[in-house]
């Protein structure tokens, strides 16, 4: 079961749909001509049903096999939205929006997910039912969890949901994937610390901000080094240090830091928390100021069901050849909140040597368009198979 000769012969027409789909990106839920395209092939391709507006702006289309004995459902997700930077690929279809590129390959995505519907809805050789889902806002908006919040699961009775992302440095086509916690958590705080401000010759007359913040930068790294499992994963990174002062002279009233934590677990997530709290609250008192610590939770651990990975995996073998044991990604995932609803898998695709995804050189190997078709299509072909 290599990749399936119909995907060679719909690359070109894909890599048509991929490319008009870079040319034009559009940021988190702002995908209105991206969703506009998609219900428009879906409805070509004869999907039962398909359906706009669940998380705002994202997409779902239905096909039903040629029997429906089994009585499963299940979900095939692809990611529609762009980021927000600027283009240096120099490719002739690159951005014509300032400011938004797709970076991170979710036009390929969306553009193989597209593939795949297509070929179901022409062959139907299954025995049961697909969901197919394209969501907007993965890039930090959360679309992933608006859907589940809208009832996409309970709505069409999905019973497991796979995803799918690409992966520069592994080889195009090849495949790599692992079971349990892939993808971190990830989180963002906002301290503020306030003390008294004064002139830079009178010290001993303020509550120096400035030193405060500064202990706390170097304190927050004890988190990882003194109060986290060795064997556990988590990143405290400090990414902003703003002054409310910027003279030579002046001691600050106030200093913001900002930044991110990346964790793997449920257990450490809440130490990461508790204790970024405590060392900032600490601190302040310490040196005679006040603190207010604002800790903004974002995406969950990302978590791999078993059953459906080693299936996953096992599918990708048949596609390619290989499929490798992926390493932990520190980078969060919204696909996370999907199966934290259903199980279901997260594989990589390769796209081979490129630069780096949410880089402004980016771009995605239209190469790994029917390795990523197939993939989608056999998870379906074998997991329902045609009565």
């Amino acid at each position: 079961m290599p990749v399936k000769n119909r995907f060679a012969e719909l690359q070109d027409e894909i890599t048509t749909w991929r490319r008009d789909l870079h040319e034009n990106p559009e940021i988190l839920f702002d995908t209105h001509r991206t969703s506009a395209l998609v219900a428009e092939r879906l409805e070509a391709f004869g999907c039962d049903e398909v359906v706009t507006g669940i998380g705002r702006t994202g997409v779902v289309g239905v096909i039903k096999g040629k029997s429906n004995g089994s009585g499963k459902v299940i979900g095939l997700r692809a990611d529609m939205d762009a980021l927000p930077i600027n283009e240096q690929t120099g490719v002739e279809y690159a951005s014509k929006t300032p400011n938004a590129m797709h970076a991170c390959g979710h036009d390929g995505h969306t553009a193989m997910l597209l593939g795949a519907a297509k070929y179901l809805s022409e062959t139907r050789n299954f025995d049961g039912t697909v969901v197919v889902i394209f969501q907007p806002a993965e890039e930090g908006g959360g679309g992933g969890r608006e859907m589940c919040e809208d009832g996409m699961m309970e709505r069409w009775g999905i019973q497991e949901v796979y995803g799918m992302h690409n992966w520069p440095g592994l080889p195009v086509g090849s495949f790599a994937i692992r079971p349990g916690a892939f993808f971190a958590a990830t989180d963002q705080f906002d301290i503020e610390f306030e003390g008294r401000g004064g002139h830079a010759a009178k010290p001993h007359e303020t509550v120096d901000t400035t030193v405060m913040s500064a202990q706390a930068v170097l304190a927050l790294q004890t988190i990882a080094s003194r109060n986290a499992d060795p064997v556990d994963q988590v990143v405290v990174s400090v990414t902003s240090f703003e002054t409310s002062s910027k003279a030579f002279n002046v001691i600050p009233q106030r200093v913001q830091l900002k930044g991110t934590v990346r964790t793997m677990s449920k257990e450490m997530r809440e130490i990461a928390e508790t204790r970024i709290k405590e060392i900032c609250e600490g601190i302040a008192t310490t040196f005679g100021g006040t603190v207010n610590v604002r800790y903004i939770r974002g995406y969950p651990v990302m978590v791999n069901s078993e059953e459906q990975t080693e299936f996953a995996a096992d599918v990708a073998r048949k596609v390619s050849g290989n499929c490798d044991d992926a390493a932990l990604v520190m980078g969060g995932e919204d696909f996370a909140f999907m199966l934290e609803e259903r199980p279901g898998a997260y594989i990589l695709v390769g796209n081979g040597d490129s630069a780096s995804v949410h880089h402004p050189e980016y771009n995605f190997n239209d190469e790994a368009i029917p390795a990523g078709c197939s993939w989608w299509a056999e998870i379906v072909e074998n997991r329902m198979p045609a009565a």
